[in-house]
């Protein structure tokens, strides 16, 4: 295209300003045009930073008044479906940072939105856009690993709690704790690897045991605003396992804080030909040659200089200019959110949820 994609971007809090700011700046087919905040000051000072002139506190009025291509949300849980449902039917092509929403019937709305407006809906899946997770799905795809019948993945913390006592740890504004938070990350990436089989069933257990803790020894505790003697409702662990269509399962874990060794995040995948397991960040593949058991590092450049969500974004904008095909699906999404809300509902009940 000859002209730059203007953005219009709904929320200049930490995601924004960690991830999202940056990929659009480096953009070179796209330009943020206007910014909204609920605080004022916040979104005129992140304007400052853009060269921005169009501010707002409403997104509404910034919807109304118009005057960009791409619509990107960056606000806590609760809005994102009411915002990207309000995008889509004004017209806008719409990216939003995950979770896609607090309950599934949201997230089949936005869905539904989508398909009605015409415009493209993508929702942030940036680890599938690391070179290590690239590599994990195109040997699956070429059946390197054979069946992928079963595996595990998680996020872990020790102590990574983020704005305690703001939204982050108010179930109503966030849907929940480090299963909806950090859950959407690996699971998804799991599930990507494996094909995305459809999941049939699901049971879970969430605790919370840390909501009076002070201590912080992880960098992402620092996003979020926080309150002191604010609210913290959620869980800051959930465990859990997913049945698949396919038979395939997958065992969950994400916690915010835990009594563990370390920080850790990993998917580990075991295949009838191989196994794969990328743990922060290192990748090993363990299989059989000449009848000795073989355990390989595949050499992957750059795997830890690559901007994940600026790879995001560019692929967003890629199958806007018809250059790629969207990899990342409002389905896919509408199955993530069903996901999640089966295993806090088993974890209420104690009982297998089907879906």
């Amino acid at each position: 295209m000859s002209a730059k994609y203007k953005v219009g971007v709904i929320g200049v809090g930490g995601i924004f300003q960690a991830a999202h700011m940056e990929a659009w700046l480096e953009h070179p087919e796209a330009e943020v045009v206007a910014v909204c905040d609920i605080r004022k000051e916040r979104a005129q000072e992140i304007a400052g930073k853009l060269g921005v002139s169009r501010v707002y506190t409403d997104y509404r009025d910034m919807l109304r008044e118009g005057g960009f291509d791409i619509v990107d949300i960056c606000t806590p849980n609760l809005y994102h479906s009411e915002i990207a449902i309000a995008a889509l039917e004004a017209g806008y092509n719409t990216f939003c940072e995950k979770p896609d929403a607090v309950n599934p019937v949201e997230a089949q709305k936005m869905a539904d939105a989508a398909a009605a407006s015409g415009k493209l809906l993508m929702v942030m899946r940036n680890n599938r856009f690391n070179p290590n997770s690239q590599f994990l799905k195109r040997l699956a795809d070429e059946g390197g690993m054979g069946e992928i019948y079963t595996g595990r993945c998680g996020w872990i913390r020790r102590r990574g709690i983020p704005g305690k006592g703001g939204w982050f740890t108010t179930k109503e504004l966030s849907g929940g704790g480090p299963l909806i938070d950090l859950g959407v990350h690996f699971i998804d990436l799991a599930m990507w690897i494996m094909g995305n089989p459809k999941p049939v069933s699901v049971t879970g257990a969430k605790y919370t045991k840390f909501a009076n803790d002070t201590i912080a020894d992880s960098v992402h505790s620092s996003f979020g605003d926080r309150q002191e003697d604010g609210t913290f409702d959620v869980e800051d662990l959930a465990t859990g396992f997913i049945r698949f269509d396919n038979g395939a399962t997958l065992q969950i874990e994400f916690s915010w804080a835990s009594n563990i060794g370390e920080e850790m995040n990993f998917v580990e995948l075991r295949g009838t030909k191989a196994g794969a397991s990328l743990r922060n960040g290192k990748l090993g593949i363990y299989s059989e040659a000449a009848g000795q058991l073989t355990d390989t590092v595949p050499v992957i450049k750059g795997a830890d200089q690559v901007k994940q969500h600026t790879e995001n974004i560019k692929h967003f904008v890629d199958c806007l200019e018809g250059r790629a095909k969207p990899t990342i699906t409002p389905e896919q999404g509408v199955d993530m959110i069903k996901i999640l809300a089966a295993i806090y509902e088993s974890a209420e009940t104690g009982r297998e949820v089907r879906l």
